[in-house]
């Protein structure tokens, strides 16, 4: 691949995510714009596989992105990279990452779809984080689609601030411009509205932000739509302006027309809002300013990494601040080391393309940095080891898979291989969990764990074996009772001999274990007494009634035996477990399990199925808040075991757009029924 020529300034750079709706149509419409832009020969097909940013075979499978992928082109003199983003929910990770590296969002709207839960989501991130957005409709040429009524629908939902910068025409065939070419004219006209009231209603727009254009304006009845590059700009940086441009991806309808908004009108690394960095940590952290300046100290953000079993490790990073090249030295983070750079990488889909430098406004990437990581920012300067840009906030995942490897022994290996799958996905995690001594990877939901299976699978040839996680139950007592146990047993030598007699007595939940020695006169020697607890620790963790480890209780050791020959360790351990669980079952003992603080984020429509299902599940709902119009967060407490698969419950309550988030709340007896069937499931498993 040629080298691409370097820009001669940051005033030649864009940076955009196309994000949006899945089947939106982002992947095609980069392949018309890398099309129209001399880079490809014909564009790809999603259906075949032939795509540049979706180069995955998982990909191929799913016909749909699973990660954000970089691409870039020129296009009058204009160096402008590209994000391709997922737009399913379940992979909403990576292009929310996309957004921290970009002036502008670029959110993309199937005219037959109209707005959808992805596209709300979207517009709120950018604006919350200070982008430019630009709103694009595709796929106006099918039939049907009544354009005119979706301006106005995202007119409401967005504000009135959502104007056209061009307006399709020949019933979708074709668009024409209405910023910088006002006149009517025959083959001029628009298939709804008219080119004349769209400029000027942008012009209204844009002048608004200076007071010295209004007043021009009001005397002059216009102004040259040449001179309003500045507060356009301006316009586009405080959300005054959300412009909104026609294409029709698959047919090339108004592809060339988007390149040129693109490189005449979306705002370049030094007209954008300044990345959000800050000094320090916490409630101590202060901003800095970032200047896009290449001849100062290097500052550079990681919002993306892979882990590709040929390319090795790549960190992708945008550089804020400063140059980076070949042989330059950094820093990640805080590290006292710094690392360095062998060759800089600017990004194709999956080809790399070694540049000598980038600077300020650039997507790049280095390879075979080990210590490198998401989120992390690289810099030059030893003391700008404590900057880091702001940070998002992803949706917590909360759907979990249990597994453990097909070939016993290979543990090891399966969380390093899932460590490094789990890094590329900020909204991914595994975890160890010692209550139920499993392994659980957690994701947004099924299809999220599905494709990261099968790439453990298919990339790294790594078999697992999946199941539901267990539920972390818990067993304690509700009254005082006695117990106790003599062992004996003798075998022609030395014999072993050691009686425990114990009471239980209950704690407060969450008080945990105490244990007493309140043993007089040496009956239990004490050298021994160190056994007896742990014995009592041992038949805790195993569990009495359903084999679920035993919380809250006091255990008082008052009496036993001993003998002067026989008496061992293994004895008395023996006796006080034995004890331990006698005076247990005659404790009324109970089974309790984890309630956790469910927070439903939904529209409001869905409220009372929600609760209602809430109520089914054994839940109780203590109370809701107003997100956002129309959008309800509903709280409550539920059991834990009654989540299972929830979010494929909810997708189907709210077609899609509800989320929640759990948090473990405390432990609540569970109801007798279920009592006597985990009784009844341990009796069965001591049976086999």
């Amino acid at each position: 691949m040629p080298l691409p020529p370097r820009p001669s300034n940051t005033a030649a750079l864009r940076t955009l995510a196309l994000v949006g709706a899945s089947a939106a149509g982002k992947t095609t419409l980069i392949e018309a714009l890398l099309h129209r832009a001399g880079v490809i020969g014909a564009p790809g097909s999603v259906e075949r596989g032939s795509t540049v940013s979706d180069f995955d075979p998982l990909e191929h499978q799913f016909q749909h992105s699973l990660n954000s992928t970089l691409v870039h082109l020129h296009h009058r003199d204009t160096r402008v990279h590209l994000i391709d983003t997922p737009g399913y929910p379940d992979f909403i990770g990576p292009a929310l990452t996309a957004l921290e590296a970009v002036e502008t969002a670029a959110v993309v709207i199937d005219a037959s779809r109209g707005i959808e839960p992805a596209t709300r989501r979207f517009m709120d991130v950018a604006a919350r984080r200070g982008l430019c957005r630009l709103l694009i409709v595709n796929q106006i040429d099918v039939q049907g689609v009544d354009l005119a009524a979706l301006v106005d629908q995202l007119r409401a939902a967005f504000g009135t601030m959502c104007l056209p910068l061009n307006l399709p025409a020949a019933g979708g065939r074709e668009v024409v411009d209405c910023f910088f070419d006002p006149e009517a004219r025959p083959g001029h006209e628009a298939d709804f509205s008219s080119v004349a009231a769209a400029h000027r209603a942008l012009v209204e727009q844009v002048v608004e932000v200076d007071p010295g254009l209004v007043e021009r304006y009001l005397d002059e009845g216009d102004v040259d739509a040449r001179e309003l590059h500045a507060p356009l700009e301006q316009a586009l940086r405080e959300g005054h302006l959300i412009p909104i441009c026609f294409v029709s991806a698959r047919q090339g309808t108004g592809i060339a027309e988007l390149l040129d908004v693109l490189v005449a009108l979306m705002p370049n690394p030094s007209e954008a809002n300044p990345p959000q960095y800050l000094h320090g940590e916490g409630q101590d952290a202060v901003p800095i300013e970032v200047r896009p300046d290449p001849g100062l100290h290097v500052l550079a953000h990681v919002f993306k990494q892979t882990n590709d079993p040929y390319v090795g490790k790549l960190g992708i990073f945008r550089i804020h601040q400063g140059t980076v090249a070949r042989d330059s030295q950094l820093y990640i983070g805080d590290a006292r080391t710094p690392f360095k750079v062998g060759h800089v990488f600017l990004l194709q889909g999956k080809a790399l393309v070694e540049v000598p430098s980038a600077g300020p406004g650039e997507l790049c990437a280095v390879a075979k940095v080990d210590e490198i990581r998401v989120d992390a920012v690289l810099h030059d300067a030893a003391e700008d080891a404590h900057i880091h840009l702001l940070p998002l906030q992803f949706p917590v995942p909360v759907h979990g898979l249990a597994i453990e490897p097909a070939r016993h022994g290979d543990e090891q290996r399966m969380w390093e291989i899932m460590q490094k799958l789990v890094a590329e996905d900020p909204c991914l995690r595994i975890e160890q969990v010692a209550a139920t001594n499993e392994t659980v990877v957690w994701g947004l939901g099924e299809l999220h764990l599905r494709a990261l299976l099968q790439r453990l699978r298919e990339v790294h040839r790594f078999e697992v074996k999946t199941r539901p996680p267990r539920i972390a139950y818990r067993e304690t007592v509700t009254i005082a009772a006695e117990g106790q146990y003599r062992h004996k047993k003798q075998t022609g030598g030395a014999g072993q001999f050691g009686e425990v007699h114990l009471r239980v007595e209950p704690l407060p939940r969450g008080a945990g274990f105490e244990f007493i020695d309140a043993v007089k006169g040496g009956v239990i020697p004490s050298n021994f007494m160190p056994a007896v607890e742990k014995g009592v620790r041992q038949a805790m963790a195993e569990g009495v009634i359903a084999g679920h480890p035993v919380l809250d209780v006091r255990v008082v050791v008052h009496d036993g035996k001993h003998h002067s020959v026989d008496s061992k360790e293994i004895a008395f351990i023996t006796a006080a477990k034995k004890a331990f669980a006698a005076a247990v079952r005659d404790a009324r003992p109970i089974v309790m399990e984890p309630i956790v603080a469910v927070e439903i984020a939904a529209p409001e429509a869905h409220m009372g199925d929600l609760t209602g299902d809430l109520a089914a599940r054994r839940g109780q709902v203590s109370g809701s808040t107003s997100v956002q119009p129309g959008l309800l967060a509903v709280q409550g407490l539920v059991p834990l075991s009654e989540l299972a698969n929830y979010q494929s419950r909810l997708n189907a309550m709210t077609g899609g757009q509800g989320r929640y988030t759990l948090a473990f709340s405390h432990y609540e007896a569970v109801p007798p029924a279920v009592q006597q069937q985990l009784i009844a499931q341990h009796g069965v498993r001591d049976e086999d």
